[in-house]
């Protein structure tokens, strides 16, 4: 019997199983040293213990995308170890901050199977859960990935594509508790613009940019364990190149949209995701936000606030789809989120 494991194929998911991941990682202020080193990381909330204190935390939270990418990178052997893209997510929700010296762990359940017409691949649909050592979940989302045939003479599975809700409400969005920003320091946290500020159909260019280095990718692959072939053989490509992991991606320009939106300090709610097309080593990677959707919350001096953030590779800010309906070719990412932001 065979020891090493090879992946699953698109034969060999069954609707409704429930897969428990390897390995749980214990995660400490490395992460965020790394996370920062990677990325041009700059919201003062996860960035400063005496920050965090003064708004109502015991101490800075792990980046919200360390969370996602520590339990996302959990789940690639088992979802996406024979990916051909990961294609997108839904219904996302950020439950319970992660601190330093938390242990955090996942599961997912198969919620939809849908065989290509080529008949050599197919779409997986998973509802992962990250949790902590005290059993709390700190993340639950959808995605769906295409994933090879390794056999392509297997039965298609009876077709379920889950429905899916376009957006998290906001009354549904989860705020930490003792959050409170009624005596939010904007000096110190790069910006005066608050939630007040802020227009729906407003939209924001970032400016910055960020070329894409090879080893940087492949550092970043390495921290979160995410072994997808894509990202790691340059020969499992028919173009030779190893995909950039989609990750990386809504990190960068999560970071670049500092420039703009340094309040937006907490992301909670993640309400749909694309990756429009490949990004490699050598693209330069862009962001502009577009504001589509305000609430208040509960907690003193805390609104949130719906965006839709954009990264590209080169072009003109504020273009997305062609006429037909389709992502322009230098469209990377278009991830729709809710953040926290002071009143």
């Amino acid at each position: 019997m065979a020891k090493t494991n090879p992946g699953r194929f698109f034969e060999d998911y069954r609707l409704g199983e429930t897969i428990v991941h390897a390995v749980p990682r214990t995660v400490s202020g490395g992460e965020r040293a790394l996370y920062h080193a990677l990325y041009p990381a700059r919201h003062a909330l996860a960035s400063s213990d005496e920050f965090a204190r003064a708004c109502g935390l015991g101490a800075a939270p792990m980046d919200d995308l360390i969370t996602f990418h520590t339990v996302f990178g959990k789940t690639v052997p088992d979802i996406s170890l024979n990916a051909v893209a990961n294609l997108g997510y839904a219904e996302g929700h950020f439950r319970v901050p992660v601190a330093a010296g938390d242990t955090l762990r996942s599961e997912s359940e198969v919620i939809g199977l849908k065989q290509n017409s080529n008949g050599k691949s197919g779409v997986v649909y998973v509802r992962t859960m990250g949790r902590n050592q005290r059993d709390e979940v700190v993340l639950d989302y959808v995605r769906w990935v295409m994933v090879r045939k390794g056999d392509l003479d297997a039965p298609a599975p009876e077709t379920v594509v889950p429905e899916l809700a376009a957006v998290v409400p906001a009354s549904e969005l989860v705020v930490p508790t003792g959050l409170n920003f009624s005596g939010y320091d904007f000096a110190l946290a790069g910006e005066p613009h608050r939630w007040g500020n802020y227009e729906i159909g407003e939209q924001i260019d970032h400016v910055d940019g960020v070329t894409i280095e090879e080893a940087e990718h492949m550092l970043a692959t390495r921290l979160w364990q995410n072994t997808a072939k894509v990202h790691f053989d340059a020969t499992f490509r028919p173009d030779g190149k190893r995909l950039i992991y989609g990750g990386h991606v809504i990190s960068m320009a999560r970071a670049l949209s500092f420039n703009g939106l340094a309040n937006a300090q907490m992301i909670v709610g993640l309400n749909a995701g694309a990756h429009a097309n490949p990004c490699f080593a050598g693209d330069t990677v862009k962001a502009w936000s577009e504001v589509l959707e305000k609430a208040e919350t509960a907690a003193p001096g805390v609104g949130a606030i719906r965006l839709r953030l954009v990264a590209t590779k080169g072009g003109e800010p504020f273009r997305l789809k062609d006429e037909d309906g389709k992502y322009l070719p230098e469209v990377l990412l278009d991830l729709d989120y809710w953040a926290l932001i002071p009143m």
